[in-house]
């Protein structure tokens, strides 16, 4: 399984990323407008805050938008019965953020959100004209009025010297997803054949993925490929992992398709995923 590198300067750059998207669901970009020094700060700040005790004050409730999410309260990919062992916390413009952190995750969820109209562009401009006429309105315009969602997770130490999955694997919700290089490798694709691939990711580099409401929106032109994120045997069994993937999402009211409204998906969705408190979606 061939996932292509794309040069974000290069004059094809969008036409190689839509043909990698068609292709395998995934794409990784180099030479891209995202500032790598503030990423790594962002990985600094937060594995403090995961490290701490006042991370608890900011556990996720029902009637608030984002917070921390402890390991009990991870998600469990559709199809397992296990949590994933990792711990996170949702970033929204209009939601919770621990007063203890400084701006930096904020500045970079604008930079992302940028990007990432920057690549639905590229998608919607170099998709077949038979696909694109079917989907609801311009790729572009279902993005308006929407927040997309900036996680940052932990994964946290395993002990054990065998490899381990430490997110089982799964497909993503959204639109596409931005994933700058983790400070640990483990992301891994599956093949229509059912092996499992590692993803090339090198420092300041970009994997970009498909999710499946473009998938739904797309009548299956663009694949949501299952992926997931393992410890391998020869890493140090206490490495940590830091993660922050940023999901462009629509506004719920976006038609993906004659059977799903955006909204109608997410809530579909948030219910295979058991992330539910009270009788309440936590995500």
């Amino acid at each position: 399984m061939h996932i292509a590198t794309i040069d974000y300067t290069h004059p094809e750059a969008g036409a190689a990323f839509a043909q990698s998207l068609r292709e395998t669901g995934f794409a990784v970009i180099i030479n891209h407008p995202l500032d790598w020094s503030l990423i790594q700060s962002i990985y600094t700040e937060w594995l403090t805050f995961f490290k701490s005790e006042y991370k608890n004050n900011y556990r996720v409730r029902p009637e608030q938008k984002g917070g921390f999410f402890p390991t009990d309260l991870s998600e469990t990919a559709k199809g397992e019965t296990v949590k994933d062992l990792k711990e996170f916390f949702h970033i929204f413009p209009s939601g919770v953020f621990p007063s203890e952190l400084s701006a930096l995750s904020l500045n970079y969820y604008q930079q992302a959100f940028g990007l990432a109209k920057h690549l639905l562009q590229w998608i919607q401009e170099f998709t077949p004209e038979h696909i694109r006429a079917a989907y609801s309105e311009p790729l572009p315009s279902m993005i308006e009025g929407a927040e997309g969602l900036l996680r940052v997770l932990r994964y946290t130490p395993v002990a054990t010297d065998q490899d381990y999955v430490r997110a089982a694997a799964h497909e993503d919700i959204n639109l596409i997803t931005i994933l700058p290089a983790a400070t640990a490798p483990g992301l891994q694709v599956k093949n229509a054949a059912g092996e499992w691939y590692d993803v090339p990711v090198e420092p300041n580099s970009l994997v970009i993925n498909i999710g499946d409401m473009l998938q739904e929106a797309s009548q299956f032109f663009y694949p949501s490929t299952t992926h997931r994120v393992v410890k391998f045997k020869d890493q140090d069994a206490q490495q940590e992992r830091i993660s922050m993937p940023f999901f462009l999402q629509p506004r719920g009211d976006v038609v993906l398709s004659s059977r799903y409204t955006a909204g109608e998906y997410h809530a579909e969705r948030m219910r295979e995923l058991k992330v539910i408190q009270d009788g309440k979606i936590l995500l």
